[in-house]
């Protein structure tokens, strides 16, 4: 029963942030700050997750096959590759090292 409690705890939090979100008044949402905010936390938050999910395997640090798929993709992005080609050339170099051994 505590999972269903934690559900709907998760459930009421969730509204209550939204509502949070819907009143705060249009002259603060307008400030350059906020704006600027705004546009860079889903980057910072979806940098995070990627760094937590490549470089983590439980609660150990890991230093794997997908740190190496990830400086590719990396560096096909320093190069201006379309966005298929870098995911591309993350999952090849990815399985190479694993097939390597790495």
């Amino acid at each position: 029963m505590s999972a269903w409690i934690a559900i709907a705890a998760t459930a009421v939090g969730c509204y209550l942030a939204k509502l949070l979100g819907l009143l705060v008044p249009a002259h603060i949402l307008q400030r350059p700050l906020v704006q600027r905010l705004a546009a860079m936390l889903p980057v910072a938050l979806l940098a995070a997750l990627t760094a937590q999910q490549t470089f983590s395997q439980g609660h150990h640090l890991a230093v794997d096959a997908r740190g190496a798929g990830l400086a590719a993709a990396a560096l096909a992005l320093l190069l201006r590759a379309p966005f298929l080609l870098v995911v591309a050339t993350a999952v090849v170099v990815t399985a190479a090292v694993r097939a390597l051994g790495g």
